[in-house]
């Protein structure tokens, strides 16, 4: 298994899986397969456009050819302060193994690997905000609860 950052040759793979992810999120059946080609226009412009910043770092696990997990990270640049030096902070996101591949530790090996990523590059911390399912999993590689973010949603 190779653990590498996605490349542009990368992008029909990571769009079938970020579509199959969502599809299994989707509880309430209001995506359709016709959507599919919507999706896959406005997801491979982001993709292209996130594969070849200094912004985005899609990290994936790859076996026999095949993209099998991925994981996204966007770097956050931080305003400058006093007397400290200013890293970026990363949020993660879009954190996903293929069912088939899932209990045999392949989500885990990626995520160590993005941690000392993380380390290495001297970023602030990780943020992520995972689902209930997802909690012990990201417990269960060092991640802890922090205290809960606000947000506003504009009417």
């Amino acid at each position: 298994m190779e653990l590498r950052i996605a490349e542009d040759k990368d992008i029909d793979q990571l769009i079938k899986m970020r579509w199959d992810f969502t599809l299994e999120e989707d509880r309430t059946g209001r995506i359709k397969e016709s959507d599919y080609n919507d999706f896959h226009s406005e997801c491979h412009a982001f993709l292209k456009t996130a594969i070849n910043s200094k912004q985005w770092f899609i990290w994936v696990a790859e076996k026999e050819g095949a993209i099998v997990s991925h994981i996204y990270i966007e770097l956050i640049q931080k305003v400058p302060r006093p007397g400290r030096v200013t890293n970026p902070f990363a949020y993660m996101t879009n954190v996903y193994t293929d069912k088939k591949h899932r209990g045999n530790g392949i989500g885990s090996k990626l995520i160590s690997f993005v941690n000392e990523w993380i380390a290495k590059m001297n970023y602030e911390f990780v943020i992520v905000w995972p689902s209930e399912q997802g909690v012990n999993f990201y417990k269960k590689n060092d991640y802890h609860h922090c205290i809960e973010p606000m947000e506003y949603v504009p009417k």
